[in-house]
C-alpha cells in the first residue's frame, strides 16, 4: 500500500495502538494518523465516557466519534493519504465502524496483548484510560465480543517497531480485510 487506503487499528487501552499508528504512519509515504479519541476530546461540555453501565447518551457520543472518525480517514484517503485510524473499538462496533469506511483497502489491526501486559502497560503510562473498566474486562470484550476481522496480533513480546513491521507486512500482502459494499 503506497497511499490511499484505510488502516484501523483497535485493542483495548494500553494495547500500543497510539504508538504503533505512529510508527506506521510514519513509514508510510503519505499518511495521516486519525485519533478517534481527539473527536471524543473536542466535546468540551456535556461530554459523557462510556462506562460498564449502558447510558444512552455515552453511547450516542461513541457513535458520533466513529462517524467522525471513519468520514475523516475516508477524506485523507480521497486526497491520497493512507489513513491510520487508532481508536478502542470493540465488540459488534468493530463492524459497525468498518463498513462506515468507504474506501477499500481497508485493513483492520486488532492488537490483542494478554491482560496482564495490558495491566502493566497502564501502570507506566502517565495517562489513565481505564476509569471503571479493568484491563481484564476490556480484554473480555475484546477477545469474546469482537468479530474475527482483519489481523489479530498478541503483540505481548513484541516492541512497538516489530508490531508495525508486522502490520506492514500484512497491509503489503493483503487486498484489504474489509469487502467492498456490494450494489
Amino acid at each position: 500500500m503506497d497511499s490511499g487506503g484505510v488502516i484501523v487499528i483497535t485493542g483495548a487501552m494500553a494495547a500500543g495502538k497510539s504508538t504503533v499508528a505512529d510508527l506506521l504512519a510514519s513509514r508510510l509515504p503519505r499518511a495521516a494518523h486519525v485519533r478517534g479519541d481527539l473527536f471524543r476530546r473536542m466535546i468540551v461540555s456535556g461530554r459523557r465516557e462510556v462506562t460498564p453501565r449502558p447510558d444512552p447518551e455515552a453511547d450516542a457520543q461513541l457513535a458520533l466519534r466513529y462517524r467522525l472518525a471513519a468520514t475523516v480517514a475516508d477524506e485523507y484517503a480521497r486526497a491520497g493519504f493512507t489513513a491510520v485510524v487508532q481508536d478502542v473499538i470493540l465488540g459488534p462496533d468493530l463492524a459497525t465502524f468498518t463498513a462506515m469506511i468507504t474506501t477499500r483497502p481497508c485493513h483492520v489491526i486488532v492488537l490483542a496483548p494478554r491482560p496482564e501486559i495490558l495491566a502493566r502497560r497502564e501502570e507506566r503510562r502517565p495517562k489513565r484510560g481505564y476509569g471503571e473498566w479493568t484491563p481484564a474486562a476490556l480484554d473480555a470484550s475484546l477477545r469474546d465480543e469482537t468479530p474475527r476481522i482483519g489481523l489479530w496480533l498478541d503483540s505481548s513480546d513484541q516492541t512497538p517497531s516489530g508490531t508495525a513491521d508486522a502490520i506492514l507486512a500484512h497491509v503489503r500482502t493483503s487486498a484489504g480485510d474489509v469487502p467492498a459494499a456490494r450494489g
